[in-house]
């Protein structure tokens, strides 16, 4: 198995990132492809960077979450790789070339990436020891959504989960590769750098808050659910049900609106989830 420019398509998915998604596609390599979605329909942006950039698509979307934007994009794509990217992300100047040169020394992955460059933010998880390859190769349980390099015949056209809105959906695709024996890389000499929360400019900053707190309660909810019972899911919630009930009753008292919605928020997404509806809780655009 031999990475190269050739059998790479980058996949980016975009939610009002015009401030940030310039910065990321100068960083990549010129000669591979590249798939923007861009969710928030904006057409001069589409126009922009077509313009701009060679080897590259922009695909006006409806906002169906960011599995099912990966999803649309790895299954345009023709290469046997595809490497997921938030637009808050960028490769230093030597990201790609060490990548390629370490993966090349492994027989065989589901999903590889390089490291966060700022160590205080891992963008892996460890759950049991772990061994490595050599000095550079360092296998792990589960990497951050943000920088994603897959092999795509590692799983059998099923990708992200598309019942997952938005927060675990990555934590997902390395669970069940892990499940089915496939391995997941860091290459400790690759590095990427992530801004982190920026990847949309979101002008209201309340919605926002509203929006990533009903989804992360929902998301825990139905991820440990699927992976472990409903009744591990259940004490997995407790704790955040009990805490986001007296945040409510306090901050309503106090008569702190915006802080009683967040909380609220958090409520409606353990409800709804454990009621079984979808991730359907959506802030205008």
């Amino acid at each position: 198995m031999e990475l190269n420019l050739n059998n790479i398509t980058f996949i980016i998915v975009c939610f009002k990132s015009e401030e940030v998604i310039f910065s990321c596609l100068n960083s990549l390599p010129k000669k591979s492809k590249k798939i923007v979605i861009e969710n928030s329909k904006n057409i001069k942006l589409k126009e922009q960077i077509e313009l701009k950039y060679d080897n590259i698509e922009v695909v006006i979307n409806e906002n169906l979450g960011m599995g099912a934007s990966n999803n649309k994009g790895i299954l345009m794509s023709t290469t046997q790789f595809v490497y997921v990217l938030n637009p808050d992300t960028r490769f230093l100047d030597n990201t790609f070339d060490t990548l390629i040169s370490e993966a090349n020394h492994i027989d065989d992955f589901a999903i590889i990436s390089p490291v966060c460059n700022d160590r205080r933010y891992p963008n892996f998880k460890i759950y049991n020891k772990k061994k490595n390859l050599n000095n550079q190769i360092l296998d792990v349980d589960s990497i951050d959504g943000y920088s994603m390099l897959i092999n795509k015949n590692k799983f059998n056209n099923i990708f992200f989960d598309e019942n997952i809105f938005l927060y675990l959906e990555n934590d997902d695709i390395c669970m069940r590769a892990k499940k089915n024996n496939q391995k997941i890389y860091i290459i400790k000499n690759s590095y990427i750098e992530h801004l982190g929360s920026s990847s949309s400019n979101i002008k209201n900053s309340n919605e926002f808050d509203y929006l990533r707190n009903w989804h992360w309660m929902w998301s825990k909810y139905y991820f440990n659910k699927k992976h472990y019972g409903t009744l591990f899911s259940i004490f997995k919630i407790f704790p955040n049900f009990i805490s986001a009930l007296i945040k409510f009753l306090v901050y309503l008292i106090i008569f702190n609106t915006h802080k009683k919605n967040v909380y609220k928020m958090r409520l409606m997404g353990i409800f709804s989830s454990i009621l079984g509806k979808r991730s359907f809780f959506r802030v205008s655009q």
